[in-house]
């Protein structure tokens, strides 16, 4: 296994090399003054006339893989460029907001994941009984919901109505706490940095304003899942193992859990798996109707604005944490079955 995984991340300077190629022959539609962003680090280099000379440094009118070259140069030494929006250099801007995204990712991931697979071998073993039903249309109306409208929809009920989830990712008087010299901040990530301080005030602050966001993930998430794992329980129940195991006398349980759900793993842990890297690249919606700080709502916020630096850098965050996501799931098939191997 350790040579698959070697050779798997191998691959991913070619992965990222063909994503930012991509990338940066469509921005190569733009005029040279509109790709001065990629190549430089900071806003006091664009005063007076030079921006005319940063395009004659950097070859913006030379032919397009002399300056792809150059523009990849820059990256491998870890200059992005610049960020209009974040007002930072790009690299700085997505690292200072990942913990964020990553925060809510696993908040999320976590009851997706599990209520999914629950739910799914549970409809499945009532299979069209009532709660069967109930499940599948509760996961239908959850897949078939726009989360934009889920989203609102929560910020309606528990927060215009209750008052109990806030937009936001801190409050006023938290956010004083978390920027103070006595909070010291260790992962990024609000809520773990809280407990790691001792101040649980901001810990129960930030869990409230995660509720909304979580939740609305959540439903929309677990439903898909649902539905994958009950596909994938049906088609294995009806397998010779599982009817050689209920008549040699097995308990139910045993049957299901042991023998059938087991199985039923593999297509449920990749979907698992695109779900998990698709909340860690950045919940563009949610992030952004719940007013939180993270990379989803920052790189909506540079599309609109035609930040070019920071939306290529986002890709590039994107790329690794696909190549990355899809290692750990492969990894997992081992996890679950035994029987598969890594070569």
């Amino acid at each position: 296994m350790l040579f698959y995984i070697i050779r798997r991340l191998l691959f991913l300077p070619l992965t990222l090399l063909g994503i930012s190629l991509i990338i940066f022959l469509m921005f190569m539609r733009l005029t040279p003054e509109q790709r001065v962003a990629l190549y430089i680090t900071g806003p006091e280099r664009l005063k007076g006339d030079s921006v005319e000379r940063i395009i004659e440094l950097h070859g913006l009118r030379d032919p397009w893989h002399l300056q792809y070259g150059r523009w990849i140069g820059n990256v491998v030494r870890g200059n992005l460029g610049w960020s209009t929006v974040g007002r930072e250099p790009v690299f700085d801007a997505l690292i200072r907001r990942f913990p964020y995204t990553l925060e809510l990712a696993v908040l999320s991931g976590i009851p997706i994941i599990l209520l999914g697979i629950w739910l799914g071998v549970l409809s499945a073993t009532n299979h069209n009984r009532p709660l069967d039903h109930a499940l599948r249309i509760s996961a239908v109306v959850g897949w078939s919901f726009p989360d934009f409208v889920f989203g609102f929809f929560v910020m309606m009920i528990f927060y215009s109505i209750l008052g109990w989830f806030p937009p936001g990712t801190l409050s006023y008087e938290a956010g004083l706490i978390v920027r103070s010299e006595q909070f010291r901040i260790i992962t990024g990530i609000i809520t773990l940095d809280s407990l790691l301080n001792a101040r649980f005030d901001v810990f129960l602050d930030a869990i409230r304003r995660l509720a909304g966001p979580v939740l609305t993930l959540t439903y929309l998430g677990f439903a898909y899942i649902l539905r994958i794992t009950r596909s994938a329980m049906l088609e294995v129940l009806e397998k010779d193992y599982v009817r050689t195991a209920r008549a040699k006398g097995l308990a139910e349980g045993v049957v299901i859990y042991k023998h059938a759900r087991r199985n039923a793993l593999i297509p449920v842990a990749t979907e698992s798996g695109q779900t998990i890297v698709a909340l860690l690249g950045g919940t563009v919606i949610v992030e952004t109707i719940f007013n939180r700080i993270g990379v989803g709502s920052f790189l909506a916020a540079a599309a609109q604005q035609l930040d070019f630096a920071s939306v290529i850098g986002g890709s590039l965050l994107f790329g690794v944490i696909l190549v990355i996501g899809n290692l750990l799931v492969d990894i997992s098939y081992t996890l679950i079955d035994p029987r598969i191997r890594l070569e």
